[in-house]
């Protein structure tokens, strides 16, 4: 059945349950299970009044997001190799999630997707999108949403 599957966190306690879920699902098809982090893209300077403002240095931005993501992913990593289950880590920048949740499973082979859904409706979610959706909507591969 599922031999490869990437799970997505963004290390919040919904993104959690999908872990839980992944570990569960890669334990009994002893599968491999790849847990993903996506850091947002360096911010885009400011330009006012003829002076260009970086809100961080680049240098500075790279060990921010590097130490974010090491600890969203060893937390999970310690997690997933505490049940026994094949894990790898893929960590990468990116200014669109889920081009990324994408790119990621079909360069790691992987069968299923397993990713949280934060269930935003009306409004919130015209106006901030939802990464899961998109996924969804993209995906040619299985996705199990966990909420």
């Amino acid at each position: 059945m599922y031999k490869n599957l990437l799970v997505a966190t963004d290390g919040s306690p919904l993104s959690d349950k999908a872990i839980d879920q992944a570990i569960e699902l890669a334990a009994v098809l002893k599968a491999k299970l790849f847990v993903f982090y996506a850091s947002p893209s360096y911010p885009l300077p400011a330009y006012a009044g003829g002076v260009v403002y970086e809100p961080i240095s680049k240098k500075e931005f790279a060990a921010f997001v590097t130490e974010e993501a090491e600890k969203i992913l060893s937390a999970a990593e310690d997690r997933i190799k505490k049940a026994g289950v094949e894990c790898a880590r893929i960590h990468v920048l990116a200014a669109t999630p889920w081009e990324a949740i994408l790119g990621a499973a079909g360069e790691n082979n992987c069968d299923l997707i397993v990713m949280a859904s934060h269930g935003r409706t009306g409004i919130s979610a015209m106006l901030l999108g939802s990464e899961t959706q998109k996924v969804l909507t993209h995906s040619s591969l299985p996705v199990l949403v966990i909420r």
